[in-house]
């Protein structure tokens, strides 16, 4: 087993060294992944069900300015576009779209219309004309080619159906030098949140490189930055193997 590569442990947060119990690439013993018809492997471990429109109450969120360390976590600023996956009832959207200003743009995408239906009337309410609301799918954010210079996925990683479809269908979105930044926390996917080592592994198996990794104030878990592969080093679908969850 390949364990996964400890950028996080060495260059950020000093975390310990991979153990046995890591996670990592599949072994050559390994039974096969079960695959999508495009060629995707599922991921091998839970995933956690949908269960609101919105991770926790904004005074909470509010309180440890959880917003704010994102937008300077990633560097965001006037003239971005930011895609907001996952968006639901768009805590971050609304504060995203002040942030990049009327030269920006704010991509609200989440595969629940219904969610990204209220932030919509919610938007046009508050006049944010810079807000651009996007239906994806499971596999797909359906998000503009090269558009984007910044990817948020708050507090909904572990929810993806298919992360590994979903992040080499992103890839295309990006922009040179654009990020993307996952919040979550270091717990069980079935538990609502995403340990670190497994993101960077489900992540690297896509060809995205992590480049930072901090633990946010309040609570809020951590923020993990990855670059996107260069279209060269996505790899074939058929070719991603997917990553032993935690044991």
């Amino acid at each position: 087993m390949r364990l996964v590569q400890s950028f996080i442990t060495v260059a950020i947060v000093g975390l310990a060294a991979c153990s046995q119990g890591a996670p990592g690439m599949k072994s050559a013993n390994a039974a096969p992944a079960i695959r999508s018809a495009a060629g995707f492997p599922a991921p091998d471990r839970p995933v956690a069900s949908t269960v609101a429109d919105t991770w926790s109450s904004g005074p909470d969120r509010d309180a440890a300015d959880e917003s704010g360390q994102l937008i300077r976590g990633l560097g965001i600023g006037p003239g971005m576009a930011v895609a907001d996956i996952g968006a639901g009832s768009g805590y971050h959207t609304l504060r995203l779209s002040p942030a990049v200003g009327p030269q920006g743009v704010v991509y609200a995408e989440d595969i629940n219309e219904s969610y990204v239906a209220g932030l919509k009337r919610e938007a046009a309410r508050r006049g944010l004309a810079n807000v651009r609301i996007v239906v994806g799918t499971p596999e797909d954010p359906k998000l503009p080619a090269g558009g984007v210079d910044r990817a948020v996925l708050v507090h909904m990683y572990h929810e993806i159906q298919n992360p590994y479809a979903l992040l080499w269908n992103l890839a295309p979105s990006l922009r040179p030098g654009a990020r993307v930044g996952v919040i979550d926390v270091d717990r069980p996917t079935q538990n609502h949140g995403t340990p670190p080592g497994l993101l960077e592994c489900e992540f690297e198996a896509v060809g995205y490189r992590m480049v930072d990794f901090q633990r946010l104030r309040g609570g809020l878990g951590y923020l993990a930055v990855f670059e996107p592969p260069a279209p060269e080093a996505r790899p074939r679908p058929h070719d991603i193997q997917a990553c032993d969850a935690p044991t």
